[in-house]
């Protein structure tokens, strides 16, 4: 009978149970995870199981990483994810959030675009530190995101965005995320993509400003290929910022728009 062992396909006996598995592989493991699950009791192994078994503290090999740091992922998740690129267009707020969720659910591949660099005032809500101010933000991201998945191929466009480079710098990308903060550059980016790659889903955002109510964040189908998250109110002016709490919402939103695209759901 085939299961999967830390993401590797084996041969074990179909009367093989789960603390079996455990004593021969790694008798030393105290976390058993079976189908994305922690696995506290003995149970029986079905066919196409899968099975990760980690030891706290060690430190996995680069051969075991990959498949430890998906071990949580609902089962096919990862098979989808690995194979799969995505596109950012802009990395503050929204987007180097959505990078970080995207990476931590395996992508494969992120073209991230943005011309701007980090400096204090983005540290209220993006995912940069202190050490890395005045770094373009697509360069300081790409290193981030290697601190956190090494696995996945990070494509950096230190550059504005505009209708003559879009379609070449997302060439590859299955699936566009819009991250900006300006109303005409996110106009414009909803234009350009949907007239160049009607087929391929656009993720953009708006109302996310302030401190209104978390569930008052949405996604929905706005037309065709273009899921919009947000309220669709609060834009940012004087007297309502941005600020993380609700600028995370809105962009784990649309990374799980994202998820549901690839897995061939429909986002909202």
């Amino acid at each position: 009978m085939r299961i999967f062992l830390n993401e590797q396909a084996i041969e074990i006996a179909p009367s093989t149970t789960l603390r079996q598995l455990q004593k021969r592989f790694k008798p030393l493991a105290d976390l058993v995870v079976l189908n994305g699950f922690p696995a506290a009791e003995d149970s029986s192994l079905t066919a196409d199981d899968q099975v990760v078994l980690i030891r706290r503290g060690e430190q996995p090999s680069a051969e075991e990483l990959e498949a430890l740091l998906v071990a949580r992922h609902t089962p096919g998740v990862h098979e989808v994810m690995k194979k799969s690129c995505v596109g950012i267009a802009g990395v503050g707020g929204l987007g180097s959030a959505v990078a970080v969720a995207l990476a931590r659910l395996g992508i494969g591949c992120l073209v991230v675009a943005d011309f701007d660099v980090v400096e204090p005032s983005n540290l209220n809500r993006q995912q940069y530190f202190v050490d890395q101010i005045g770094l373009d933000k697509v360069t300081a991201l790409r290193d981030n995101l290697a601190r956190i998945n090494p696995y996945v191929r990070v494509i950096p466009h230190a550059v504005r965005l505009a209708p003559g480079n879009i379609t070449d710098i997302f060439s590859e990308a299955q699936i566009l995320v819009e991250a900006f903060d300006d109303p005409e550059q996110k106009a414009m980016l909803t234009e350009t993509w949907l007239a160049a790659f009607p087929e391929r889903p656009l993720v953009a955002a708006s109302g996310l400003a302030g401190y209104a109510p978390s569930n008052h964040i949405t996604t929905r189908r706005a037309a065709g290929n273009f899921f919009l998250v947000g309220d669709g109110e609060t834009a940012a002016r004087r007297g309502e910022g941005l600020m993380a709490p609700r600028v995370g919402i809105a962009a784990h939103h649309q990374a799980n728009a994202v998820l549901r695209l690839l897995l061939g759901e429909t986002p909202g």
